[in-house]
């Protein structure tokens, strides 16, 4: 199985950054992990849209997958409250 690239925008990059430690550390690993399974168990498909998000506790990962050329992007990293705004 080929492993996927993970890309993260600059707007992600930014919110990653401002994440406390602890938080940072655990979300940084589920990132990682998308190189191998982009679809991990719990992933879930946003309704209406192409993305896909993850949760660690009380903070979401928005990402899209590209299959073709085998990309995952990383689009927002946030507080449940604030990630799908």
């Amino acid at each position: 199985m080929d492993k996927y690239v993970i890309e993260i925008i600059s707007r992600a990059e930014k919110e990653f950054l401002k994440l406390p430690d602890s938080v940072r550390q655990k979300i940084h690993k589920q990132i990682l992990s998308l190189e191998n399974n982009p679809r991990p168990f719990g992933h879930k498909k946003l309704k209406e849209t192409e993305y896909y998000r993850i949760r660690s506790g009380d903070y979401r990962v928005l990402y899209s997958i590209d299959d073709n050329v085998k990309i995952v992007k990383v689009l927002s990293i946030a507080h449940r409250k604030d990630v799908y705004r």
